[in-house]
């Protein structure tokens, strides 16, 4: 949210009827960061929630605290690089074929919706039903 004040200025127009203006002043440089960041705080968040468990698997095996702060800079450095090629790759693909086959870029993304979501489904079910962790009793054995 840009942090704005509003101004009122009155003035008389042709007529002489006075009219009130508000004008939002706004910081346009808070505004472009609020835009730069938001994206890049989402993907970290997710880029961090998808890959927690083993940054915190190899954290509690780092006995030197500044090793393991080390060590989560360069994993997270590391998993926003790897989520800003990945997203340009899939990104400029769709761009391309956008720009030159509109329909064809049209079944693609209803092709990649589909897949990810019959393969979040299939996921799902594997760990929730397969796997019990629906069931009364669940159990986990790492294989």
């Amino acid at each position: 949210m840009a942090i704005t004040s509003t101004l009122t200025r009155t003035r008389t127009n042709r007529r002489g009827i006075r009219i009130r203006r508000r004008k939002h002043l706004s910081s346009d440089w808070i505004e472009a960061w609020e835009v730069l960041l938001r994206p890049l705080i989402v993907g970290v968040v997710h880029g961090l929630a998808g890959s927690a468990a083993v940054a915190l698997l190899i954290l509690a095996s780092i006995r030197n605290s500044s090793w393991a702060i080390a060590y989560l800079f360069l994993f997270g450095l590391g998993t926003i690089a790897g989520m800003m090629v990945i997203t340009m790759s899939i990104a400029s693909t769709f761009r391309l074929a956008g720009n030159r086959f509109q329909h064809f870029s049209r079944w693609l993304a209803l092709a990649s919706g589909l897949v990810s979501l019959i393969f979040g489904l299939f996921l799902a079910y594997q760990i929730g039903v397969v796997q019990g962790l629906f069931s009364t009793h669940p159990q986990w054995t790492p294989r």
